[in-house]
């Protein structure tokens, strides 16, 4: 890495790791890195990006391991087992560590009082900083934890479980996140994690119908929009709610039309009625 630990951090013996995992994220990945050049390690887990993701975090000195992708799950728990130090800080490519939340990191590592902890997100999208919506703290899982405190559901395809084996603690200082660079981005996101939660709705053997598509996405809507007080972040507000509306419309409404035959062979036009002549 570029620096180690400075300041406070000086006598600290604890190392850390920092994993940030990573697919066709070019455009995301450098800010990343950059973020966390402090560490003792840090791996960027790639699963075979067809963009220069690869060639920016190497350059930046982090170290890149492929690890083909199958579930969420089962693509942490290989980037924590690829982490060689006991404590690991787990950053997503569109997130950004932020000096405070650097000096927090420090310091609970001098004297740690739970065995993993949550980290506050500020989210900007769409030139504004998310203040509702569900967006603040938006914590996901526990983000810097004893490599042996958490472990992931292998199974889960997205919006993977975890357990923790040890107590729990919550940092004051924020992230950084910028999940999206413009509405393409958003799409092509909802595609991505509406197909795998409609593979997670079948293994669990969910049966679902366009109805309850339609019942989720409408509940989703309102639930970002009114009841996390989603329009009061302006049209961003909006925007998220509506995206939340069509991924879930659509992770329910791809796994109620997974068995349908959508394109069967030796198709007839049918037949047009008569009317009778009077």
């Amino acid at each position: 890495m570029t620096e180690t630990f400075s300041g406070n951090a000086a006598a600290n013996p604890t190392k850390l790791s920092v994993y940030i995992i990573a697919y066709n994220e070019a455009d995301k990945i450098a800010a990343a890195v950059q973020s966390v050049t402090w560490a003792d390690e840090v791996l960027v887990l790639d699963s075979n990006s067809s963009d220069d993701t690869v060639k920016i975090a190497t350059e930046l000195g982090a170290t890149v391991k492929q690890i083909p992708f199958s579930t969420f799950g089962k693509l942490r728990n290989d980037a924590i087992a690829a982490c060689t130090h006991d404590w690991v800080f787990s950053l997503d490519a569109d997130e950004r560590c932020t000096p405070e939340a650097r000096e927090e990191i420090i310091d609970i590592l001098s004297k740690p009082s739970a065995d993993a902890y949550f980290v506050p997100r500020r989210n900007w999208f769409m030139g504004h900083w998310i203040n509702h919506c569900g967006w603040y703290p938006d914590y996901r899982q526990p983000q810097l934890f004893r490599k042996t405190a958490l472990v992931f559901d292998d199974s889960a395809e997205v919006h993977e479980s975890y357990k923790v084996n040890g107590t729990i603690g919550h940092f004051k200082a924020d992230i950084i996140q910028v999940p999206f660079q413009n509405i393409e981005q958003l799409l092509h996101k909802m595609q991505r994690y509406s197909t795998l939660g409609a593979r997670k709705l079948e293994r669990n053997g969910r049966h679902v119908s366009m109805s309850t598509a339609l019942g989720h996405g409408l509940w989703a809507f309102f639930r970002i929009y009114v009841l996390k007080l989603g329009f009061l972040d302006g049209w961003a507000g909006f925007v998220l709610a509506l995206g939340n509306f069509e991924g879930t419309f659509y992770r329910y409404a791809k796994a109620a039309t997974a068995h349908i035959d959508w394109a069967p062979d030796n198709l007839k036009i049918p037949e047009r009625g008569r009317t009778s002549e009077k």
